[in-house]
């Protein structure tokens, strides 16, 4: 049984403050739950309209209704299961690989499927602005279907990332050499701006090589988005071999 201070409580978790405050942060919906119960990622407690799904979990469930999970949820149609996590402690980031860099990114979407993509292409870290779209947002969580608890992500004052690891900082613009006649290094950072405003003036300086997805055909599109521009700049580097 739950009561009104605990709904409040998790309820209030869909707000980035609360949990900076508190160190916590919800998962909804049966596959995002289960997931990240068999990651590293450690939770605090399950609130379930069927608690026989997690009797194997040595952890606080809660029996609750669907009036009640509701409350909780930041879903329109919410599910059978909610869970509380703890937001893991940044690790040191992987300069020895291939680095994405996010700077003031913006859609809790776009953020989400860059995290789901780092994980298929088993790109290590994310580093973001401190302006940029909390992670644990639920939207964001959403987006990324578990890849969450496979990737590093931290945030930090972007300038000066460029003198990490001795990597190559490569920048992402509409106007620079195409990727397809770009050669690749082993290890690298890449940069991807802003939704709308690209990658910050403060950050240019840093940049080695500016490259961009050429347009095929009569193609009037303005840009493309940020996650779409993500998946193939990272199965390009993926692709190349590598000597």
């Amino acid at each position: 049984m739950v009561v009104k201070s605990q709904i409040k409580f998790i309820k209030s978790l869909q707000q980035k403050k609360s949990r900076i405050e508190n160190g916590l942060f919800v998962v909804e919906g049966r596959k995002m739950v289960f997931e990240l119960l068999n990651s590293v990622l450690v939770p605090q407690a399950i609130y379930c309209t069927n608690p026989a799904l997690v009797l194997d979990k040595d952890l606080p469930v809660f029996n609750v209704n669907s009036r009640e999970i509701g409350m909780m949820s930041s879903l329109k149609t919410p599910s059978e299961i909610l869970a509380v996590f703890e937001i893991p402690k940044p690790q040191a980031v992987d300069f020895s690989d291939w680095v994405v860099v996010l700077d003031k990114l913006q859609d809790p979407g776009n953020l989400g499927t860059i995290i789901r993509l780092c994980d298929w292409f088993n790109i290590p870290s994310i580093v973001c602005s401190n302006d940029t779209v909390d992670c644990f947002n639920p939207k964001v969580l959403q987006a990324t279907m578990g890849s969450i608890a496979r990737v590093n992500i931290s945030y930090r004052n972007l300038p000066g990332i460029g003198s990490n690891g001795n990597s190559e900082v490569f920048g992402t613009f509409t106007d620079g050499k195409s990727v397809y006649d770009t050669s690749l290094p082993k290890k690298g950072i890449l940069i991807l701006g802003n939704e709308g405003h690209g990658i910050s003036q403060e950050l240019r300086s840093e940049i080695d090589h500016e490259i961009s997805i050429p347009q095929f055909g009569n193609a009037t599109a303005e840009s493309l988005n940020v996650a779409s521009a993500t998946a193939i700049f990272l199965n390009e580097i993926r692709r190349q071999p590598k000597s």
